[in-house]
């Protein structure tokens, strides 16, 4: 049988809790060795980060969190593509870190003796205070704040014989046993729900399953704005420094990654990302209780219905439809690029007239349209590319740069005897269409292209499609 607080909190933390998963909906073989070097060759860097408020999300099709933000800076700098992988318990994290899983631990830790000897923590990124989050008398709206402060635990030592849940192996577990030992009495410490996020707990006591959690004073100020019946103002700790992590067998990644983070803390960059998250509660709100949050609904825009019958016509996921549309246009019906496409697809004039639309600003029309345009695509290449995956890509590379320059990219990848049916091999060949060696070729009809953008286009769109897989289900 249940214990009974494990009754009472269960419910709540099954509603909330999140599990862990690839971005890339596969598990990648481990590399437990691997360091900067390994990681620039590859051309990606593996990143584990939590699901969470503040941390990573995705907002109106939109990938967001002060971890998210800073790791694709990160990347960026690397010269490196950024990969996703969600795990929300702090054990699992660093487990999966070690075991080759992910290249960087991208949670906000706090820096411990304990934890030093496991993980490789990266110069503090700011520095912050446990809190106590408990919750105001039920009339305290009606009360002054002495007659709310007296109701409320504002010592340690009223915590004694108390039940504070906490995640497990967590630095608050420790600060509560420190706690217990400073004031000479018994605190009851649960840490029995593994699978609950500190903000799980947060919501838990402003629903009223627990009495008591405690949380690093940042995560506390931004739940406190959602739920107002909080109280964050009893301080635990003194300040910690909180960090990232990798291997301790990644000690050039650590170098590179302490580096970049002196260079970004002098610019105003990181703080205006701090501040996005963590000083602006009214906007966190905001985004936290929208439809088309990833934290609290399951849409990705106002037009996720007509998507869904686009996509099906297509034969697609409606999420990989949803991907091409925020890249086209940012689901902004009334967009229009500086070469004069318009619209949700920014389709150009011609191709929105040959497709019968009449209004291009019209979501219907726009998306109708750009469906009817992808499928005759789909239609040329279905006689050149038979995997459906790869003839994709060529689907995608065509809408974007035109059907001509991807044809005389197939045409020189054939010449130089790669393979004309992997779009891996064909994008270089369209990258190397700026160059007069090969765009001046008589087997080139197009001629010179400057077609980085194609080439990111497909990539950029196939990584927004892996994070909407792993936030919106189909």
């Amino acid at each position: 049988m249940l214990p009974r607080f494990v009754k009472r909190i269960l419910p709540v933390i099954l509603a909330l809790a999140s599990c862990g998963r690839f971005a890339d909906g596969n598990e990648a073989p481990a590399e437990t060795n691997i360091d900067l070097d390994a990681i620039r060759e590859r051309g990606f860097i593996n990143a584990l980060v939590d699901n969470n408020s503040y941390s990573y999300f995705i907002y109106r099709g939109r990938s967001m969190g002060f971890e998210y933000e800073l790791l694709r800076l990160f990347a960026n700098h690397l010269q490196v593509d950024l990969r996703i992988k969600i795990e929300s318990g702090i054990e699992k994290a660093i487990d999966r870190l070690n075991q080759g899983d992910g290249d960087i631990l991208a949670f906000p830790l706090a820096i411990t003796s304990e934890r030093t000897g496991r993980i490789r923590f990266t110069n503090p990124l700011f520095e912050t205070h446990q809190v106590l989050v408990q919750r105001k008398p039920d009339n305290w709206r009606k009360l002054t704040a002495d007659e709310v402060n007296r109701q409320l635990v504002r010592k340690p030592s009223e915590l004694i014989n108390r039940e504070v849940f906490v995640r497990p192996n967590s630095s608050f577990e420790q600060r509560l046993r420190n706690l217990a030992t400073e004031t000479g009495g018994t605190i009851v410490i649960r840490t029995d729900s593994a699978n609950a996020s500190t903000e799980d707990l947060i919501k838990a006591v402003a629903l009223g399953a627990i009495d008591f959690t405690v949380a690093d004073q940042f995560v506390a100020q931004v739940n406190t704005g959602y739920y107002p019946n909080l109280d964050a103002e009893t301080v635990l700790s003194l300040p910690q420094q909180i960090a990232w992590s990798v291997r301790t067998t990644s000690p050039q990644l650590l170098e590179a990654f302490n580096s970049w983070l002196v260079q970004v803390k002098r610019e105003p960059t990181f703080m205006v990302i701090y501040n996005r998250y963590f000083k602006n509660p009214r906007t966190s709100l905001i985004r936290v209780q929208s439809d088309y949050s990833s934290l609290a609904g399951n849409k990705i825009s106002p037009y996720d219905e007509l998507i869904k019958q686009g996509a099906e016509k297509l034969g697609w996921d409606w999420r990989l439809l949803a991907a091409v549309i925020y890249q086209e246009s940012k689901f902004d019906p009334e967009g229009e690029s500086w070469a004069g496409a318009k619209g949700l697809m920014q389709l150009m004039p011609e191709t929105a007239k040959r497709f019968g639309v009449n209004n291009p600003n019209d979501p219907n029309q726009s998306i109708r349209a750009g469906v009817n345009y992808l499928k005759h695509l789909d239609r040329y290449w279905l006689k050149e590319v038979s995997d459906e995956s790869e003839r994709i890509k060529f689907v995608l590379a065509s809408y974007n740069a035109g059907l001509s320059h991807i044809i005389d990219a197939r045409k020189l990848t054939i010449k130089y005897g790669g393979n004309p049916n992997a779009w891996s091999e064909v994008e270089s060949y369209l990258l190397k269409k700026s160059d007069p060696a090969y765009y001046k070729d008589p087997l080139v009809m197009a001629g010179y292209c400057k077609c980085e953008e194609p080439v990111n286009y497909v990539k950029e769109i196939f990584e927004r499609f892996e994070e909407y897989r792993m936030h919106i289900t189909a």
